[in-house]
């Protein structure tokens, strides 16, 4: 059965403090409640995926710990196929403690546990041949890295999107060129934009499509989406919404634009769709809960 996305990134467990305020250097701040999660970002996004109606699957390393359990057990419960996730029997699983204030603006320490020892070795060539699309985000370390770029490499009949997150724009256009070449569609925020080219979206776009990119799909966050393929591009608006949570927003993004890639539709469509997915995660707290299915999607 071919499916339609495959999620590649850090898989981690998402430990979440709701603070009065994001505390800085030498400030203190009160812990209101604490929750957890299952996320990582391209987990999240094959998730959101997996409630739109698409099939889809992971690749990335867990241990066979508390943390690794609840990542499988919540991929088996959303209908995510785990062929792809290697799990190993030493080492712990990775986790990331957010901070999280009452706008719902947060800070995120990772601790990358056995994700950063995903070697290519371990990744099954022939599923991740499986899928329509390979959606990439980052790990933390260069082993995990290499492994991603020797993959997309290899997938000639697989369409790539990627989002770099912070940790992979900080490596800049040249640490991310061999991934660049082979992406269909991009997905960074304006400041990722900024750190890779030391442009706004409009001109950074262009100078990421010159890379090799088809789509740059700049997330905007309140302002929406900027959308363009060199020919073609779209100022998308997003949709008004009380935020609880940021958390995973971007993730979500992905997964509606992707959803309407997958069914045909054009880029503008795409971003709304993006757009609106995000907007419904925004009003639940963690990055899962409040992500839609199909039959709430009205445009």
């Amino acid at each position: 059965m071919r499916l339609k996305c495959i999620g590649f990134g850090a898989l981690n467990v998402d430990r979440l403090h709701h603070v009065e305020h994001i505390a800085r250097g030498g400030e203190e701040s009160i812990v209101t409640g604490h929750e957890v999660h299952p996320g990582g970002s391209a987990a999240n996004t094959v998730v959101a995926l997996a409630r739109l109606g698409h099939k889809v699957g992971c690749i990335g390393k867990i241990a066979a710990d508390e943390g690794g359990r609840l990542l499988l057990s919540s991929f088996a419960e959303e209908g995510v196929d785990t062929r792809g996730v290697v799990v190993s029997k030493a080492g712990a699983s990775g986790q990331v403690m957010g901070y999280v204030d009452a706008t719902g603006e947060r800070a995120l320490y990772v601790e990358p546990g056995v994700n950063d020892s995903l070697s290519f070795e371990e990744v099954d060539l022939e599923y991740a041949s499986s899928a329509s699309f390979l959606h990439v985000t980052s790990f933390v370390g260069e082993t995990s890295f290499e492994c991603q770029r020797k993959l997309v490499e290899c997938l000639s009949s697989v369409q790539v999107s990627f989002d770099p997150g912070m940790v992979y724009a900080l490596r800049g256009l040249d640490g991310l060129r061999p991934l660049l070449r082979r992406t269909y569609v991009f997905f960074p925020n304006a400041l990722e934009v900024k750190l890779l080219t030391g442009e706004g979206p409009e001109e950074g776009a262009s100078v990421l499509l010159k890379e090799g990119v088809q789509v740059v799909a700049v997330k905007l966050g309140e302002a929406g989406c900027y959308v363009t393929d060199g020919d073609r591009e779209y100022w998308v608006k997003a949709y008004p919404v009380k935020v609880v949570d940021t958390t995973g927003a971007g993730d979500a993004f992905c997964a509606g634009f992707l959803h309407g890639l997958l069914g045909g539709e054009d880029l503008e469509t795409c971003g709304r769709l993006g757009n609106l997915v995000a907007s419904k995660k925004l009003t639940k707290m963690g990055a899962r809960d409040g992500l839609p299915r199909r039959d709430e999607l009205t445009l």
